[in-house]
């Protein structure tokens, strides 16, 4: 159906042609009544005949036109001219994504702008309900103002009937850049392989096409592109899109780390909310996260030095690292190291919880039996706790008898002696917990929200400690940790202004709270100092516990720590009484590193470059200053190696100026 100019339906006339696809025409008219300009869609046939898709249309769309965001597309109107259905939404000048990007990539600057936007327009959404289950560069203008995403919702609105699996797909390839009618909604090289298999699609499906369409922007060619249906579907859901630097050499590595989480086969290892998302693109953007940790230094280095005694390992993706460290102002003590291995079957998660006395460790695993483990020191066995099925999070009570943790959308907490886990309370989308000597919890019960507390034991009620400011665009609180006083708790502010968020230092029964550090990062206090982790380093800050103040400057204590890939702040590491410290070793993705002399010329690559426990000094005689002491591969499990520069007994951390 095409529509001439100065054509009418209801009062909107009819101006110009401006598009057409799957889901049908679209034109530039003029409203007769307010005198304004507005764009008008003309669904198609098959959308309009049916009344009950007609209601279940006009239902969606109301639901739709109350999303009022500054990068979503308005609805203004939905109307019927005689067989003809249409909607009225705002006219936006610019050019589509699609079109820009046939010109080539987006500058960096640029692809994480439009990150950003896209990502906060989905977190509105989501929040609402909504999922757009159709993103894609075509459904992106880029304007003046900033981007708007276009049909916002509209693909469920317009759902005909769903098919179960991909036996209805034709095997024609068409156009690339049209949704399919009639079968599985969606455009295929945008579609999660949820989608192609039928199922429900849900805020998770429209993270893995935002993170096709940022590969798009930031690569300038697909993620997943093939001659036909048949292939295309099949890298889809086997396959992974090239790494990022492999085609723009200069893409900060959390870039392409950012992609590959949202572009996981599982959803529930993609980043869970736009929420976090969009607080990794604004660091990114901020520079915090797109290159080699920057040197530390210490004003006072001789006599603030930090001891760090090893203690363990849980190596790679079998296992996890662990070292138990003494802060202490004396020398360095050389590392020493085991190794812990994972439950058969199993492999170790993010989240890692000292005992108070630092002679366990609880840690949670995922695989084919997800469960919370605890691991004893002194026998070196590790068992798994019973009733805790897809545990997340743990953390201890301070006599060290019990252990919380999320499971299952709520909070519970179970006897290390034994017994049944007892439920709490609900925590649908949990941010981590804490436990204080005075038989209070604080926790955060979802990514959205302030922390909450509840009493230790069983029959009591949640009830908000800490309120979201809206006026400062806070959008969560997360990842407390009590200070040894059981009244003062550290925890992470998520906001999407850069003042707002860091690690803040907060009190119960006290409304005010104190900045501490700009780092989006969980922290963990530990004999006079705060441990935190800065790109994917990890720190030791000396912190007047009394005062509620850091001095001096932050030392280095690993150059390589886990975070989790898929939630904003969590590092996997944790501290204990007596300086025990443990955390996981690496960079959540294998890399390597290479030394190049002054010229530009490589002299020696490193494999497996996330895993170093230390940096490996250059070769001798490659022109950088210093000597290259000897290295030593530590002990490793599946395949990985572990280079460590061998530190001589008594000589003091000192900053690295490379």
């Amino acid at each position: 159906m095409t529509l001439a100019p100065g054509s009418r339906l209801g009062p909107y006339e009819i101006v110009s042609p401006l598009g057409a696809g799957g889901m049908g025409e679209v034109y530039k008219a003029r409203d007769t009544r307010l005198d304004r300009t507005v764009a008008v869609k003309v669904l198609p046939a098959h959308l309009s005949d049916s009344p009950a898709v007609r209601q279940r249309f006009e239902r969606e769309a109301k639901t739709i036109s109350q999303l009022s965001h500054p990068h979503i597309c308005a609805i203004y109107d939905v109307g019927r001219e005689g067989e003809t259905e249409y909607l009225v939404m705002e006219y936006t000048e610019g050019q589509t994504l699609a079109d820009r990007l046939a010109r080539g990539p987006l500058p960096l600057d640029q692809t994480l702008r439009c990150g950003v936007e896209i990502a906060d327009a989905l977190d509105r959404a989501h929040r609402q309900g909504i999922v757009h289950r159709d993103l894609k560069p075509a459904n992106v203008m880029l304007t003046r103002s900033g981007v708007k995403l276009l049909d916002f919702g509209l693909a469920k609105a317009m759902e005909t009937s769903p098919v179960s699996g991909l036996t209805a797909l034709p095997t024609a390839v068409g156009s690339p850049a049209l949704t399919e009618e009639g079968t599985i909604l969606g455009t295929f090289q945008y579609m999660a392989p949820e989608q192609l298999e039928g199922r429900e699609a849900d805020a998770r499906t429209d993270i893995f096409a935002f993170g096709a369409v940022l590969y798009e922007m930031a690569a300038g060619r697909k993620a997943f592109a093939a001659t036909s249906q048949a292939s295309l579907i099949s890298a889809i859901m086997s396959s992974d899109p090239p790494p990022l630097a492999s085609l723009q050499p200069m893409t900060p590595p959390a870039l392409d780390r950012v992609v590959r989480t949202c572009l996981a086969k599982n959803p529930d290892d993609r980043w869970q909310s736009a929420t976090d998302l969009k607080g990794e693109l604004k660091w990114i953007g901020e520079g915090s996260s797109s290159g080699t940790p920057v040197a530390v230094r210490s004003r006072r280095a001789g006599r603030e030095r930090i001891a760090w005694i090893a203690a363990g390992v849980f190596a790679a993706a079998a296992a996890a690292l662990l070292a138990r460290e003494v802060l202490r102002p004396k020398p360095v003590r050389r590392p020493t190291r085991f190794q812990v291995a994972a439950p058969p079957a199993e492999a170790f998660s993010a989240t890692l919880a000292l005992s108070p006395d630092g002679r366990s460790i609880a840690f949670t695993t995922s695989g084919a039996n997800p469960s919370l483990y605890i691991h004893s020191f002194d026998s070196g066995e590790s068992r798994a706790v019973p009733f805790t099925t897809e545990a997340k999070y743990p953390f201890w009570s301070p006599d060290g008898k019990s252990v919380a943790f999320f499971a299952q959308g709520v909070l519970k907490r179970v006897d290390v002696a034994g017994g049944p886990a007892q439920v709490l309370c609900e925590a649908a989308d949990p941010r981590g917990g804490t436990w204080s000597a005075e038989g209070v919890i604080v926790f955060s019960p979802s990514a959205v929200s302030g922390l909450y507390r509840i009493p230790a034991s069983p029959g009591g009620s949640s009830t908000p400690l800490t309120q979201l400011d809206g006026a400062r665009q806070e959008n969560s609180h997360r990842w407390p940790s009590f200070l040894p006083d059981g009244r003062r708790y550290l925890f992470m502010v998520m906001a999407g202004g850069s003042e707002t968020r860091g690690l803040y230092l907060g009190e119960l029964g006290s409304p005010k709270r104190k900045k501490l550090l700009a780092d989006m990062t969980s922290a963990a206090y530990s004999e006079e100092h705060l441990v935190f982790r800065r790109q994917n380093a990890l720190l030791a800050q000396a912190f007047d516990a009394k005062r509620g103040e850091l001095t001096g400057e932050p030392l280095s204590v690993a150059v390589s720590a886990r975070g989790d890939s898929a939630i904003s702040g969590l590092g996997a590491f944790t501290a204990a009484g007596g300086g025990a410290l443990a955390y996981r070793a690496g960079t959540v993705d294998p890399t390597s590193a290479s030394w190049m002399d002054r010229k530009g010329t490589v002299l020696e690559t490193i494999p497996d470059s996330n895993n170093m426990v230390e940096p490996a000094s250059p070769p001798t005689g490659s022109g950088w200053p210093g000597t290259a002491p000897t290295r030593t591969p530590a002990p490793t499990t599946s395949g990985s190696r572990i280079w460590r520069a061998a530190r001589a007994p008594g000589s003091p951390l000192t900053p690295r100026t490379r």
